[in-house]
């Protein structure tokens, strides 16, 4: 069995960046950009977050925050 690393993410934490990543696509598709996205993903971490766990797909966060 491999040991665990400290700096090892669980399962949700990295569902989370993963759709962050896509929500990223999303706001640069909208005419961010790569930059200008992971900016605002970064300042709204909170927002982002709590639009993951309410089950906003990316696209929709993504028109969400653009609006």
């Amino acid at each position: 069995m491999a040991k665990k690393k400290e700096h090892d993410l669980d399962d949700e934490t990295l569902a989370l960046l993963a759709w962050c990543a896509e929500v990223e696509g999303f706001l640069v598709a909208g005419g961010a950009t790569v930059a200008q996205a992971q900016e605002h993903i970064e300042e709204q971490a909170e927002w982002f977050t709590d639009q993951f766990y309410d089950g906003l797909t990316p696209e929709e966060a993504a028109k969400a925050a653009l609006a």
